[in-house]
C-alpha cells in the first residue's frame, strides 16, 4: 500500500473512532443532568408514553435493550473454566460464617469479597448480592458487615463483593472508563456463582445496596429477572444519574430517538418485590412525592401495587445506617422468607452480636494466598483484552 494511501487510511480510521467516542458522549446523562423541576417534566412526558401493562412493557423492552447495548455487555466474555473459586479463612461466629472469597468474573479478572453463611443448617438457603457504594472502607466498614452478618443470621447467604478499584479489587481503578460495564458484569457474574451453588434456592435470589450499590442494585436488577426482590437504597433519583463513571459513565439512559432515567431503570423489577429507601438531604429528598408514585403507577398496571414500597427517612442523609438496614431485613424477610426472630431484639433490632474483624482478616489476596498468577494488572491491559472502550 502507497503511504500517503495507509496515512489517510489511518487518519479516516482515527477520525472514525474520535468521531464515535464522541457521539457516545453526547449520550451521557451524568450527575444532576436535569433540575428537578425539569425531571418531573421529563416524569410526566414518560408516563404519557404508556397506559398500561403492555404499552408498558414496550417501553421497558427498549429500555433493558438500551442498557444491554449501552454498557456492550454482549462483548463480555464468559470463562469456559468456570469460577476458579478460592474460599480462604473460613471464621464461625454468633450464628453465622464469615469466609474470605474470590471468583474468576473472566480470564484475567477476579471478584474479590466476603461470603457470610448462617450457622442453622438447611437443605437450601436465599441468597443476597450485597453490592456497596462510594463510602469509606467500603466492604470492610462496620455498617457493612453489621448488615451482611445480620441477613446471614437471619437464614441468608449473602455474597458482599468489592466495586472495582475498592479494597481488593486492584487490577484497575475505579475511574476506568468502563467501570460501569465492569461493575455490572461483576454482579452478574457473583448472581452466577450463588446460582451455582447446590445449597442456593433459586427462586429466593435478593439483592441490595446503597449508593453506587443502589446503582448496581437496580441495573442487574432491571436485565436480570433471577433477581427476585431488591433493595436500592439512597439512590433512585428522577434528575441525578449518578455523578461516578460506575453509575453513568456508558450510554445507557439515552440515544438518539429515546430517553429514560433511572426511575424507570428501577421500575423494570416490576412484578418482583422492591422497597426504594431514601432520605431528606441527598437527591432523594423528593422521592416519596415523585419518583414512588412513577414506579408504583408500574406496578399498578401489573396489579402488584403491594409489591412495592418506599420508606422515607427525611430526618437522615446518605447512607445504610441502621434504620435503614432494618426495613430491609423485614423486606427481606417478608419476601425470602427470612427468620427476622434470629435477630436480638428489644426496642428494636440489636446487632450488637456482630464481631467486626479488621480489613487485613477479610482480605481473600495474602502473601500466603496470592492472586493467581496470569491476573491482568491495569486499566489498559483489562480494556485491551475486552476490546470494550478504546
Amino acid at each position: 500500500m502507497h503511504n500517503t494511501t495507509k496515512a489517510l487510511l489511518l487518519l479516516f480510521v482515527g477520525l472514525s473512532i474520535a468521531g464515535a467516542a464522541i457521539a457516545q458522549e453526547s449520550m451521557l446523562c451524568q450527575g444532576h443532568y436535569w433540575t428537578e423541576d425539569e425531571a418531573k417534566v421529563k416524569m410526566a412526558d414518560f408516563a404519557s408514553q404508556w397506559t398500561d401493562k403492555a404499552s408498558w412493557e414496550k417501553r421497558a423492552t427498549q429500555i433493558r435493550k438500551n442498557i444491554i447495548d449501552g454498557l456492550q455487555l454482549e462483548k463480555m466474555p464468559v470463562p469456559k473454566d468456570g469460577f476458579k473459586t478460592v474460599i480462604t479463612n473460613t471464621r464461625e461466629m454468633d450464628g453465622y460464617i464469615v469466609e474470605n472469597i474470590a471468583i474468576q468474573s473472566f480470564p484475567g479478572f477476579y471478584i474479590t469479597g466476603n461470603l457470610y453463611r448462617p450457622v442453622q443448617k438447611a437443605d437450601k438457603y436465599p441468597a443476597i448480592l450485597s453490592a456497596h457504594g462510594h463510602f469509606p472502607d467500603a466492604r470492610f466498614s462496620i455498617p457493612v458487615q453489621r448488615r451482611c452478618a445480620a441477613l446471614a443470621r437471619m437464614g441468608a447467604i449473602v455474597f458482599m463483593y468489592d466495586m472495582v478499584g475498592y479494597s481488593e479489587s486492584t487490577q484497575v481503578t475505579h475511574k476506568m472508563p468502563i467501570a460501569m460495564t465492569l461493575q455490572t458484569w461483576n454482579s452478574k457474574r457473583v448472581l452466577d456463582y450463588l446460582l451455582s451453588r447446590p445449597d442456593v434456592d433459586a427462586s429466593r435470589i435478593g439483592m441490595t445496596g446503597a449508593s453506587g450499590g443502589g446503582t448496581q442494585t437496580f441495573m442487574l436488577t432491571a436485565i436480570d429477572d433471577r433477581i427476585k426482590v431488591a433493595v436500592p437504597v439512597v439512590q433512585v433519583s428522577a434528575h441525578f444519574f449518578g455523578g461516578c463513571v460506575c453509575e453513568s459513565g456508558m450510554p445507557v439512559h439515552k440515544t438518539a430517538t429515546f430517553q429514560t432515567n433511572n426511575v424507570e431503570v428501577a421500575a423494570l423489577c416490576a412484578p418482583r418485590p422492591m422497597l426504594m429507601v431514601s432520605d431528606g438531604a441527598d437527591w432523594t429528598k423528593n422521592t416519596s412525592l415523585v419518583e414512588f408514585p412513577y414506579v408504583q403507577s408500574v406496578y399498578k398496571a401489573y396489579g402488584t401495587a403491594h409489591l412495592v414500597n418506599n420508606v422515607h427517612f427525611a430526618a437522615e442523609k446518605h447512607d445504610y445506617g441502621v434504620s435503614k438496614r432494618i426495613v430491609a431485613y423485614n423486606f427481606f424477610a417478608e419476601h425470602l422468607g427470612l427468620n427476622y426472630a434470629n435477630l436480638p431484639y428489644e426496642d428494636g433490632y440489636n446487632e450488637s452480636f456482630v464481631t467486626i474483624l479488621p480489613a487485613d482478616d477479610l482480605k481473600v489476596f495474602t502473601d500466603k494466598t496470592p492472586r493467581p498468577s496470569g491476573a491482568l494488572k491495569d486499566d489498559e491491559a483489562v480494556m485491551k483484552y475486552l476490546k470494550i472502550g478504546q
